[in-house]
Order: C-alpha cells, then sequence, then structure tokens
C-alpha cells in the first residue's frame, strides 16, 4: 500500500510583481540554481513585451499561461495485454507545469539573440493563440479526441 502523497510545497511570491505564478515561472527557468540570471531573463522578457505590444508584460503571460494549458491529455493504460491511450483530465497544478514546460521547451527552439527574446517572443506568440506551444497543446487535445473511444478505461 502507498504512503499518503507529499504535501504541495508553497512558493514565495517574486520580488517585482509579487505573483506565485511569475516566482514558479522564473524557478522553471533556473538552471544550476542560478535565480538571478532566471529572473533577469523573465522580467527582461516582460519589458520586451510591454515595449512591443503596450500592454503590461504580467498581463500577457498571465493570457498565454491560460491559452498553453491543456484540459485533457493521454495517458497509457495496459489492459490485457494490449496498451490504450486513454485520454484523462489534467489536474490544475499540472495544467500550469505543462504550459511552463512547453513555453520555455520552444522558446529555447527559437533563433532570436536572447533567451529574453525567445521567452518574450514565445509569450507573446502564445497570447495571441500561435506558436509552438499553442500547437503542442492542439496536438495534445487532437490526441485525447481521437481517442475518446477508450475513455472507459479511464482510472
Amino acid at each position: 500500500m502507498r504512503r499518503r502523497s507529499a504535501d504541495q510545497r508553497q512558493t514565495k511570491p517574486d520580488p517585482i510583481y509579487r505573483d506565485k505564478l511569475v516566482a514558479r515561472f522564473v524557478n522553471y527557468m533556473m538552471r544550476d540554481g542560478k535565480k538571478n540570471v532566471a529572473q533577469g531573463i523573465v522580467y527582461t522578457a516582460f519589458d520586451i513585451i510591454e515595449e512591443q505590444m503596450g500592454e503590461p508584460g504580467i498581463d500577457i503571460f498571465k493570457k498565454a499561461i491560460n491559452n498553453v494549458s491543456p484540459l485533457v491529455e493521454v495517458r497509457s493504460r495496459r489492459v490485457g495485454g494490449a496498451t490504450y491511450q486513454v485520454p484523462v483530465e489534467v489536474r490544475p497544478e499540472r495544467r500550469v507545469a505543462l504550459a511552463f514546460r512547453w513555453i520555455i521547451q520552444y522558446a529555447k527552439m527559437r533563433n532570436d539573440r536572447s533567451m529574453a527574446n525567445r521567452v518574450a517572443g514565445e509569450l507573446m506568440a502564445a497570447a495571441k493563440g500561435e506558436g509552438g506551444a499553442i500547437k503542442k497543446k492542439d496536438d495534445t487535445h487532437r490526441m485525447a479526441e481521437s481517442n475518446k473511444a477508450f475513455a472507459h478505461f479511464r482510472f
């Protein structure tokens, strides 16, 4: 039997925007414990967004996260020797985590000069409903839709 699940840690809000979501995004951006570097990238990206779109960077960021967050995904489930892709709803915590992961992944693939420019570009694209992260979400939804027949194997 499994023991109880671990408690969710509370993230402290970030120093500039006083927002927990931004703080979590900074933590996702962070490599090798270099939080100042990650914060610099994120805040510079927000400044670039404000400059180019004329709206507060944090508003575009939240809109982008909302647009990229998937509602359903497929999970592999073995039933009698066969493996089925079963569509399941995504928990709110995981939704945000996937959105962060996809935005950072597709920002890295862009070919702008600095990482701040790449993140800003991906966030602006996601807020408009385009870009790599949005495509990934659509693919995930399409996959779940095409495997709807196996929904009764849900666990």
